[in-house]
């Protein structure tokens, strides 16, 4: 699917501030000392995780300096917080300088995902993590 350079950059930088938005919460609530919100509805519905459960977590074990606790929680943890930092940084570059630098890397990314070389070891990794999610109890 291509977008174009704005509506592209609109979505990357809406997801990132709910991402950071999210985060922010679930460190207000932890300080609070109440307990996680379950927000996976796949994990409300069927009890059982999902891939992505544990994310946040890691993302703040990240924040924290726990990288070995944030590796056990969601290795995902460690690509979102990648994306969540460096995406709004590298598109307000590209605003600020008329680039479309982001554009080309998103364009060229989503290419070779859709090559099976790439696209079949990387649901494989995620399948494996989802069954670790489940071992874990997470």
């Amino acid at each position: 699917m291509s977008f174009s350079r704005n509506k592209l950059y609109g979505i990357i930088l809406t997801a990132c501030i709910a991402g950071y938005t999210w985060i922010y919460l679930s460190c207000l609530w932890g300080i609070k000392g109440s307990r996680s919100v379950n927000m996976c509805f796949i994990k409300s519905i069927t009890n059982i995780p999902c891939p992505s459960c544990g994310s946040t977590r890691s993302v703040l074990a990240l924040i924290n300096g726990r990288f070995l606790e944030s590796l056990y929680l969601n290795p995902m943890g460690f690509l979102i917080a990648i994306i969540i930092f460096f995406a709004p940084i590298w598109i307000i570059s590209d605003m600020v300088t008329k680039s479309s630098s982001f554009l080309m890397f998103y364009s060229k990314m989503e290419r070779y995902l859709k090559k099976p070389a790439f696209s079949i070891p990387l649901i494989l990794l995620v399948i494996i993590n989802w069954i670790w999610n489940i071992k874990k109890g997470i």
